[in-house]
């Protein structure tokens, strides 16, 4: 049994405290938003996910120091643009050395710092940092139902120990060293899940959704070549599959407001008409920048950028995305 912090009591927070309580775990949940801690504390449920029940056991808290106090893992679990503020107020309580699991997806603009670097630079400290990613909706893994998802770090030894903590007759993980290229996959793949929903808010069929996850691959896995990733992560879990699930589910947000977009939304009402956090537009400004840096050709990237951020028509993205240059397919930079 471990003992686990999670900070977030959103949809993947909270689906992930149940799965880690069912398993045997002692829980406990904190979220900055103390109405929702109150709710769900009374309610034993989320209102986002309407067909789990919140064990018992789970334990909900106001307090950063007491959801830090004396945990074996400390698991970031709030959207990606709240991440530094909550490593800046958890890092006081948080132990050197000790086992963080990142759950957000994304990249920091400016700094350019994935989340578990983010973390590490809020923290002051050295800290055992692991990325949890993959293709896992929390609607799917609040119902038991069948997912696999990665645990990567450079320390062996404690991506291991998180894999062990978090597999289940329902959730199979596999370890990873690259935690950079699959950190990377989960903040680019977001913004093809954007591209895909454009796709079909525009009535486009399943001949354009499968060029544009398989070509979104081909950008992603430049850029983290360029970047000294892993070319063999971005076939895995954390990236084909997390962005096969991302740019094709009813449950990805990322997909529902591309599609609202495609549809006519201006971008800023199609994020207001989703209601919650859509990571793939935080994430444009961080991957249009990196892009630029190593010199790499992201096409689709400039495109929903030109779309969401510009103005641009999407049907005229799309034509200029058709009328490109013809060349030889392949990863090239």
């Amino acid at each position: 049994m471990a003992k686990i912090g999670v900070l977030g009591a959103g949809t993947w927070g909270s689906a992930l405290a149940r799965m880690l309580s069912l398993t045997g775990n002692e829980v406990t949940v904190w979220a900055s938003n103390e109405k929702r801690i109150d709710e769900l504390s009374k309610t034993r449920r989320h209102a986002n996910l309407p067909g789990m029940i919140i064990p018992d056991e789970i334990v909900f808290t106001k307090s950063v120091e007491e959801v830090c106090g004396d945990k074996d893992i400390y698991l970031f679990a709030v959207p990606s643009v709240y991440v530094r503020e909550t490593a800046k107020k958890a890092a006081p309580y948080i132990p050197e050395g000790s086992i963080i699991v990142d759950a957000a997806k994304g990249i920091e603009p400016g700094t350019l710092m994935t989340m578990t670097e983010l973390i590490a630079d809020e923290a002051g400290k050295p800290l055992r940092l692991v990325a949890l990613s993959g293709p896992t909706h929390a609607e799917e893994v609040a119902l038991d139902l069948p997912s696999m998802i990665v645990s990567a770090s450079s320390d062996k030894e404690a991506a291991e120990y998180v894999r062990g903590v978090f597999s289940n007759p329902n959730m199979r993980v596999y370890t990873n060293p690259d935690i950079r290229g699959v950190e990377l996959c989960g903040a680019v793949k977001n913004i093809m899940a954007i591209a895909s929903g454009i796709s079909t808010g525009l009535g486009y069929g399943d001949n354009a959704k499968a060029a544009l996850i398989t070509r979104g691959m081909a950008e992603i896995t430049r850029l983290g070549i360029a970047m000294g990733c892993v070319e063999q992560t971005f076939a895995g879990l954390a990236g084909m599959g997390d962005l096969i699930v991302t740019a094709t589910s009813e449950h990805s947000r990322n997909n529902r407001c591309g599609k609202l977009i495609g549809e006519g939304c201006r971008p800023e009402e199609a994020v207001k008409k989703i209601g919650m956090v859509v990571e793939g537009i935080n994430a444009i400004p961080a991957v249009t920048t990196l892009a630029r840096k190593y010199n790499v050709d992201m096409p689709l990237v400039f495109a929903v950028d030109d779309v969401v951020n510009r103005g641009i028509a999407p049907r005229d993205a799309v034509m200029g995305l058709m009328s490109r240059e013809l060349i030889s397919e392949g990863l090239r930079r």
